[in-house]
């Protein structure tokens, strides 16, 4: 049903996060949203791993927000359907984004945040 999970950090500073992942490390950009301007959201590469780093919209509240974990899906309505079967909570239901992927966020046992996406159309 899932194929494919990276992690997302949360940073109250993209910026200094990106020098970090892309100058030190060596990691590539690969996607930014929004495409043009300052990014809320960059996804970058490092060898054959992925790692999603968003900008933090509530500073200095990063309590169980500073790893989420993102989990790709052929159809994220019957995934989250099945999660929900399963007595996994449910923080929000699947929906559309901006960006072209439908998506919802469940919650794993230890109360860590996933999210279940199909990707857009296309991609």
């Amino acid at each position: 049903m899932f194929d494919e999970l990276f992690p997302i950090l949360t940073t109250p500073d993209l910026g200094r996060s990106l020098r970090f992942y892309r100058d030190l490390l060596g990691g590539t950009v690969t996607y930014q949203f929004p495409p043009e301007g300052e990014p809320g959201y960059v996804s970058v590469q490092l060898g054959g791993s992925h790692l999603g780093i968003g900008q933090q919209d509530r500073p200095g509240d990063l309590t169980n927000d500073r790893v989420t974990l993102w989990a790709y899906t052929d159809d994220c309505d019957a995934a989250v359907d099945a999660l929900r079967a399963a007595g996994v909570p449910v923080l929000q239901q699947p929906a559309d984004q901006p960006w072209g992927e439908r998506m919802a966020t469940v919650t794993d046992p230890d109360g860590n945040r996933v999210i279940v996406a199909t990707r857009a159309p296309g991609s």
